[in-house]
């Protein structure tokens, strides 16, 4: 069964010294600000499009490499990822950056860097963002 997610964005102004705030509706979790300054310079306690692509991409692929983990047989003990979507006025996005640790009882070096390769492929996040260069730095723990 597909599920569909919603957010909404209320902005107010000029792009430059306007502001707006972003609702995560589906989970109800809260309500944060965004505006031009904490997108393109300091974040100075607000969001920006590209942290919230950065929180989505390193769940997404934590969930990834995990079931790929566990269905090759070798469930992992914990996976932390972060991701760094860099943002360059006037470009754009050019890059996102994944660091992968994780521990894995019973997996090598390779079969780990393999496998942390593979979710970076087939993460659904990494598959809607497939024109964006990412690159990833995976350790096994």
């Amino acid at each position: 069964m597909a599920t569909t997610r919603k957010a909404t964005t209320h902005w107010e102004g000029n792009l430059l010294e306007g502001k707006g705030a972003v609702t995560l509706e589906s989970s109800g979790i809260g309500t944060y600000d965004v505006s031009w300054p904490s997108r393109a310079e300091a974040a100075n306690g607000k969001t920006s499009p590209e942290e919230l692509i950065a929180a989505a991409h390193s769940s997404c692929y934590s969930m990834a490499l995990s079931h790929g983990l566990a269905g090759a047989g070798t469930p992992p003990t914990s996976v932390d990822t972060s991701a760094e979507v860099t943002f360059q006025p006037g470009t754009g996005i050019t890059g996102i950056h994944l660091t992968v640790r994780a521990s894995v009882p019973g997996l090598d070096a390779a079969a780990f860097a393999e496998a942390a390769e593979g979710a970076k492929k087939n993460c659904p996040v990494s598959q809607a963002l497939a024109g964006t260069t990412i690159t990833l730095d995976a350790t096994l723990v």
